[in-house]
């Protein structure tokens, strides 16, 4: 027995050689890792700027961007010129200062008041989106009809469509049940979008029968199908249509903007256009602030983010 061990480990050379790149390689990757840092930090660099510079006081910003921002001069048109001499950029502040974070908290409550209609209008959006498109995806899913693939047909072309083509028929929808200037006239459109009915239908199509066909010889019916067996298998996608709806509703500008009359309904989103034309340091501390909820919501869901992507991208129709 010990011969014919040793006589198979004779077989295998006693120092492995490590493998070498080839030096056209090394150059590509070495190329490539600095064509993707490059993209990193010109995607990053905005992010970084704006929060950052929100720690700074208004003195400093005007003396490094004032040209920029309050800097205003006559062109021969008769427009604006914004940019006149050199400007300083900076990503550390010389002195760290929270007075426009507490202008925004605190002294003047209409940040506060647009960052919660925001909230109002993307939280049931998010929530009754993903509740309407989960069982209208269960039944593209399971419903075998001559009609299905024509009714989810037109769902992908509504889907295409951009949303400037569906707001004449969403207004005058919300005019005849008179829902213009509240806030259903955002809520009720997003709820009934059919981006998430795409997605999930196309993920449960994947759930493989035999799973469904051993849960019927136990007993279960359709609904215990769907909570017991659908949901949980979708738990990954429903993630990750949830953060995409997520920042798509919280950066929205057009449905506010034509659907409500009365600003104070406004959403942040909108708000922050309108926010640089008083002091830049508060702008910048109303962006940061308003960054932060997207932000947060992708690091704590990315991997779910990533895990539906990629499943929706995989599927066959």
């Amino acid at each position: 027995m010990t011969e014919d061990i040793l006589l198979d480990s004779s077989r295998f050379p006693e120092k492995r050689k490590k493998r070498k790149l080839k030096p056209k390689r090394v150059i590509f990757v070495i190329l490539a890792m600095i064509i993707l840092i490059t993209f990193a930090v010109l995607f990053l660099f905005p992010t970084v700027f704006t929060f950052t510079n929100s720690f700074m006081s208004t003195t400093e910003i005007s003396a490094n961007y004032g040209k920029i921002f309050t800097g205003l001069g006559v062109s021969g048109d008769g427009g604006r010129v914004f940019i006149a001499d050199k400007v300083n950029l900076k990503l550390i502040p010389d002195k760290v200062t929270l007075s426009q974070y507490f202008t925004v908290l605190v002294k003047s409550p209409n940040y506060l008041l647009k960052f919660w209609n925001s909230v109002i209008y993307v939280l049931p959006i998010v929530i009754f989106q993903l509740l309407v498109a989960s069982g209208a995806s269960f039944a593209f899913a399971r419903m075998d009809t001559k009609f299905r693939a024509l009714i989810f047909f037109v769902y992908i072309v509504l889907m295409l469509m951009p949303y400037q083509v569906t707001l004449v028929p969403n207004y005058l929808t919300l005019d005849k049940l008179n829902l213009i200037d509240t806030r259903f006239a955002i809520i009720l459109p997003g709820v009934f979008s059919p981006f998430a009915v795409f997605i999930l239908t196309k993920y449960m199509k994947r759930i493989p029968s035999a799973i469904v066909e051993a849960a019927k010889l136990d007993g279960a019916g359709e609904f215990q199908i769907f909570f017991r067996i659908f949901l949980p298998i979708c738990k990954g996608v429903l993630y990750s249509v949830a953060i995409l709806i997520f920042i798509d509703y919280w950066n929205m500008v057009e449905q506010p903007l034509i659907l409500l009359k009365n600003t104070e309904l406004y959403p942040l989103s909108v708000f922050l256009s309108k926010i640089n034309e008083g002091d830049t340091g508060i702008a910048f501390a109303t962006a940061s602030i308003y960054m932060f909820p997207p932000i947060l919501m992708f690091l704590y869901s990315e991997e779910y983010l990533v895990e539906g992507i990629a499943y929706s991208a995989s599927v066959k129709g």
